[in-house]
């Protein structure tokens, strides 16, 4: 999907920063509201840029990673998918309905994949989410994959690929800068795609901006260790 995403309630700030970024919310909450509306159903729980490819290289410590509050992806959770990972406590997983009408579909689909799973962080504080994207086609590579859901998000710059493990699982990163066509600001941006025997799956991290996105890298930290196929 080619949009800013989903917002939620806006995290504490000093006096001299909590209108501009309530007023920010408002338009983009506006925009995302409009082309989500109806997809999603309630449950418990520009041209290609230019990247460059590098090997994973954490620090010694590791990552941060959030507190476990759930899982996804196995059949009766909140999103069956042909991945499982662990939620943060407090983020709410929530099943994208199907879009059948050819003239709707774009709003739920981002070049090769269509979302299917939002985990919204506004349970936990945060203005944003976790988007997971899957299709139907084994063959695809993490990285075509990857390359396809990046190009199709707009204005992108800056973009980093690398071969990782998501879990045990091969995987391919990115992380890149995109420019919003509402608001005219630019915001960090990560996600990761997998291979699996049903197709392939993209998990993408969207934040209001980029101090929502370092805040809720924890989140998707956890979400990456955690990952596997699903059985």
């Amino acid at each position: 999907m080619r949009r800013g995403g989903a917002r939620g309630a806006i995290r504490t700030t000093t006096p001299g920063t909590a209108g501009v970024r309530a007023a920010r919310a408002a338009v983009a909450a506006g925009a995302a509201a409009a082309l989500l509306a109806g997809c999603s159903s309630a449950a418990d729980a520009g041209s290609p840029a230019a990247s460059a490819s590098a090997s994973a290289a954490p620090s010694a410590a590791g990552p941060k990673t959030a507190a476990k509050g759930g899982t996804v992806g196995p059949a009766g959770s909140a999103c069956p998918l042909p991945v499982t990972f662990d939620v943060a406590a407090d983020w709410k997983p929530e099943a994208i309905k199907p879009i059948e009408d050819p003239d709707l579909r774009s709003l739920v689909e981002q070049g090769p994949v269509t979302a299917v799973c939002e985990i919204d962080a506004k349970p936990a504080g945060h203005i944003g989410f976790l988007r997971v994207f899957t299709n139907d086609r084994p063959g695809d590579t993490p990285r075509r994959v990857l390359e396809g859901f990046t190009a199709a998000e707009g204005e992108v710059t800056a973009a980093v690929y690398r071969d990782i493990k998501a879990g045990a699982v091969p995987a391919t990163e990115v992380t890149y800068t995109v420019t919003s066509r509402l608001t005219e600001e630019s915001k960090d941006v990560r996600a990761l795609a997998v291979s699996t025997p049903r197709g392939a799956a993209v998990l993408y991290l969207g934040g209001l901006d980029s101090e929502e996105h370092r805040a809720m890298l924890p989140a998707y930290e956890l979400a990456k260790a955690s990952l596997a196929v699903t059985p």
